[in-house]
């Protein structure tokens, strides 16, 4: 079969294609190689401005033509990498020859050498991939976080004065207000959605083993870490690690994963209660015209969003805790398996990204339902009883937790005529008791 969207094995790139393809820029194969093209013809025109010797010669007016190689890098232009990679064997010093031939076409041929020139393949991919995630998250995945928390302060801004009874342990809780629950994630996705946004995104970048050996060797005189640090900082907008093995220590990488983690699971506690409160009938579904909810019972509108977005969710955070776990493991000076392991780097962020427009979907459905909510909250008066009792023990009434647990403790409904008519029993003053009457389930709702 050839792929297409019907017969691709990832759903990213099969049934949410449509959702995730802004994606490809940043995490594809095609984009790892026109990011690995980036920096190598960056290093070059960087040993130029430095200015190495053998280079310092190369007009500077061929800067925004060796640039326009990446700038304006084609799917054949990647498809002319795989085919040299097939004789090589080998991914990056497939990009390395792929230059070569551009620079014959630009008069370059003396410079050729200086491609990649001391150099190790992970200085590529350590470069990057941080470059890509970089600027994935910047583009796409923050925007959309971004948008997620916009919308539910607006909703919390909308719904701020509706009274809703509250649950703690499944059970009836102290009143709180609808648009206060909301705000509640609201404040804890831009708390990390701020934190995430001040990890450094990390490069190595020092030759085979990160001490420069091969440029130290070739030109001693020059100051290679600082050369590292300069190009690293200015040229490529990352921040450099001091001190490496032949790979990043992933560390920084591992805790952008571990950040996205965070976002992810307050999603989650975001769904399920939003999925609860459907169940709850608080809030009600728009119907669309066509649209079955079930294929067997024609009644049912089901809240499918949220749980979409429930489910991408977990597949995203347990492969993120696969990368944070794994990266910053390695054998002595390296192995293997961060490579493998990074070419899915893309994939978390490609469901975490379906889960935003899920939970966005299913949050633009909403319709409330205020009867039901205020129906809850007046069929549940003993909510009342913490206020009337803190009122009590203010006054010095005694054991008023001991009296509002007998008359509320019992398997009979407690009602506002129940709680009414318990207050004119209490042994306190008249201006105690019209304050404890102006206590209902629909204003004990705090601050």
């Amino acid at each position: 079969m050839e792929l297409n969207l019907l017969t691709a094995i990832s759903p990213i790139d099969g049934r949410y294609r449509n959702k995730t393809e802004k994606l490809a820029d940043y995490f594809s194969e095609y984009a790892l190689i026109r990011y690995r093209v980036k920096v190598e013809i960056e290093y070059f025109i960087a040993l130029c401005e430095l200015p190495l010797p053998q280079v310092k010669d190369v007009d500077a007016k061929l800067f925004g033509e060796l640039r326009n190689i990446y700038i304006n890098f084609t799917e054949a232009d990647a498809q002319k990498i795989k085919d040299i990679e097939k004789v090589t064997n080998h991914d990056v010093k497939a990009v390395e020859y792929f230059i070569k031939e551009k620079f014959d076409l630009l008069g370059l041929e003396p410079f050729k050498e200086f491609i990649h020139f001391g150099l190790t393949s992970q200085d590529i991919n350590n470069t990057a991939i941080p470059l890509s995630i970089k600027d994935a998250l910047n583009e796409v995945m923050y925007p959309e976080i971004q948008g997620l928390v916009d919308k539910l302060a607006q909703l919390a801004s909308d719904w701020k004065d509706i009274p809703m009874l509250a649950k703690t342990h499944g059970q009836p809780a102290s009143p709180t207000r609808l648009g206060k629950e909301i705000q509640v994630f609201v404040s804890r996705l831009q708390a990390q959605l701020d934190g995430i946004k001040q990890i450094p995104c990390s490069a190595k970048f020092g030759g085979a083993t990160g001490n420069f050996n091969a440029h130290h060797v070739a030109y001693p005189d020059f100051d290679w870490r600082a050369f590292g640090n300069e190009f690293v900082t200015n040229k490529l907008g990352l921040t450099r690690e001091q001190w490496t093995t032949q790979i990043s220590n992933y560390d920084n990488l591992a805790a952008i994963f571990d950040a996205t983690k965070r976002i992810n699971t307050i999603m989650i506690d975001l769904n399920r209660d939003f999925w609860t409160y459907i169940s709850m009938e608080y809030f009600k579904q728009q119907i669309k015209a066509g649209e079955i909810g079930s294929s067997a019972m024609p009644h049912k509108v089901n809240p499918i969003d949220f749980e979409n977005s429930e489910g991408n969710l977990g597949i995203a955070n347990a492969i993120l805790e696969h990368l944070s776990a794994k990266l910053p493991v390695s054998r002595l000076q390296r192995d293997l398996t961060d490579s493998t392991v990074l070419r899915n780097a893309g994939v978390p962020f490609a469901h975490t990204l379906i889960a935003l427009q899920s939970t966005m979907k299913g949050l633009g459905k909403l319709i409330i339902n205020e009867k039901a909510i205020a129906a809850d909250l007046d069929n549940t008066w003993a909510v009342v009883a913490e206020g009337i009792q803190t009122i009590l023990r203010r006054e010095g009434f005694p054991k008023p937790y001991e009296a509002l647990k007998a008359l509320t403790r019992t398997n009979e409904a407690i009602t506002e005529k129940s709680i009414k008519a318990f207050i004119e029993t209490l042994n306190v003053s008249e201006s105690v008791k019209e304050e404890l009457r102006k206590i209902s389930p629909f204003t004990y709702t705090g601050i």
